[in-house]
């Protein structure tokens, strides 16, 4: 090889590597971005979105008020001191989940059962109730659904507080405020905690006893391949006698929506996600479809003859009375809540918004700490970098929930209930239609607003458990709280 010829083909190399590095760099860059400190704050990641209200100072883990006044999450708790009325303990324990049919599926039990026990209450209660994790090895914890509890008692592992670990325990305490339909479940590794059968029910009861002849908890459940009502893949049979009411309170556990109907009677829906509906009208044909993560309370009537009536629950019922009754498909028709019902004050102007955010759901080819593949986006970003939204205790907020990203999102927000405002530009007439669990199907905007009431940290996500494990997750945060806890590291904690 001559000396032109070696100097040429240093050329091409050192060309080569140089054109490898333009590609590679910017992956490289990309991937080392994506990735998830451990032992990192939720505080720290992503950037600040204050919604149109003035900017607020951000450091060390915390959004601090202009004033510098500051408080921690840790001590946003329930009442310390006084005698809880309801006093449960709830053992979590992985291991087969035995269905009402006898079949076994590994999962999760909570007191050795799945679903866990219901546990039920009266508005005004003090609840306590005491974790203990004898064998989930990953750790765990409960997160109370719907129920708009103080921030340190909200279950979220790295947010309001540790995992529970192997052996450890952690006692939850809070009053709760609103009668309705709830449900507790882990928020740790949730994505295979929930679905492998880590929950129960939360039922609230009125001050006021009068209410249906008949109340009865519906859970809807997929263990692994098997759909079941309460854990039973038959379905539910409920004693009523005839001329009597029944309330079904139906859970949808699931990541996906459960459609809702009753072949061949009239029903009301009595309530959605806790809240009561506004004088709600018989319901004909149609179909209620709720979130995934959502409730709808729904009331039917025992026929005279002595007969049943059907509460569809996807493809599985809910026999109400007699032995057998009256079945059909899936009505091609919806309720629209939007129009259900008729209006009533909600207590706030929701024109008068202090801030405004959106929550632009997206897709597109990137990284999630460190995975490759097609990511969830909220306002063009991936996770870790979302927004944190910043708002100011007694603020009104306003929120457009917009989802182009191909896919239905059941959009939850806890510690508030959100009041639906539009739909598409379709303004809500009929009940106020409040939410925690909102499916917002792909191409649909929502226009959404709450009181920031509740102090604290706030997860903001996709209750599609595995979307959330993708990185679907922002949260809400108040100016003036800091947040000791952290996400990974020693402590384990996956909120997800």
């Amino acid at each position: 090889m001559t000396e032109r010829e070696a100097l040429r083909r240093r050329r091409q190399v050192v060309a080569g590597v140089v054109a490898a590095l333009v590609v590679l760099a910017p992956l490289v860059w990309f991937w080392w971005s994506s990735l998830v400190p451990s032992n990192a704050s939720v505080m720290d990641m992503g950037y600040q979105d204050s919604g149109g209200a003035a900017s607020v100072v951000h450091e060390h883990g915390r959004s601090r008020d202009d004033g510098g006044r500051t408080v921690s999450v840790a001590d946003l708790t329930g009442p310390v001191d006084g005698s809880p009325d309801v006093d449960v303990t709830l053992t979590v324990d992985r291991g087969d989940v035995v269905l009402a049919d006898g079949r076994t599926v590994p999962g999760y039990t909570v007191n050795g059962v799945s679903p866990g026990p219901t546990i039920e209450a009266q508005v005004g209660d003090l609840v306590q109730v005491t974790l203990v994790n004898r064998s989930v090895v990953d750790g765990a914890t409960l997160h109370w659904h719907g129920v708009d509890v103080p921030n340190a008692e909200d279950g979220v592992a790295g947010v309001t507080q540790d995992a529970v670990p192997e052996g450890g325990r952690h006692v939850y305490r809070f009053v709760v405020p609103d009668a309705g339909t709830y449900w507790y479940h882990s928020h740790q590794v949730s994505h295979a905690q929930v679905r492998g059968g880590l929950f129960g029910a939360l039922v609230v009861r009125p001050a006021d006893p009068a209410g249906s002849d008949v109340d009865v908890v519906a859970a809807a459940h997929t263990y692994g391949a098997t759909p079941t009502v309460n854990g039973d893949p038959g379905g539910l049979r409920v004693p009523a006698d005839p001329g009597t009411t029944a309330r079904v309170r139906v859970v949808n556990t699931g990541s996906g929506v459960l459609r809702v109907w009753v072949p061949g009677a009239d029903y009301r829906v009595l309530a959605v996600d806790g809240r009561e509906v506004h004088e709600p009208d018989a319901v004909h044909d149609r179909t209620v479809v709720v979130a995934g993560g959502g409730r709808a309370d729904v009331e039917v009537a025992v026929p005279d003859d002595g007969s049943a009536v059907r509460v569809r629950l996807g493809s599985l019922s809910v026999l109400v009375g007699g032995d057998d009754a009256t079945d059909g498909a899936d009505p091609r028709e919806r309720l629209d809540l939007l129009s259900y019902g008729t209006p009533a004050d909600v207590g706030f102007d929701p024109r008068a918004a202090d801030r405004s955010f959106t929550y632009a759901i997206g897709r597109r080819p990137g990284f999630v700490d460190g995975l490759p593949g097609l990511q969830w986006t909220i306002n063009g970003h991936t996770y870790p970098d979302v927004p944190m939204f910043v708002v100011r205790e007694g603020d009104v907020v306003a929120m457009t929930i917009r989802n182009s990203s191909g896919q239905p999102h059941p959009m939850h927000l806890h510690g508030h209930h959100l009041l639906v405002l539009s739909r598409d530009g379709l303004r809500s007439t009929g009940s106020p239609w409040w939410v925690d669990s909102l499916e917002v199907e792909n191409g649909q905007t929502y226009q959404v607003a709450f009181v920031a009431d509740n102090p604290g940290v706030w997860m903001d996500h996709c209750h599609n458990l595995p979307h959330a494990q993708q990185g679907l997750i922002a949260h809400v945060a108040y100016t003036g709280v800091v947040e000791p806890f952290r996400l990974g590291g020693e402590t384990g904690n996956e909120p997800e």
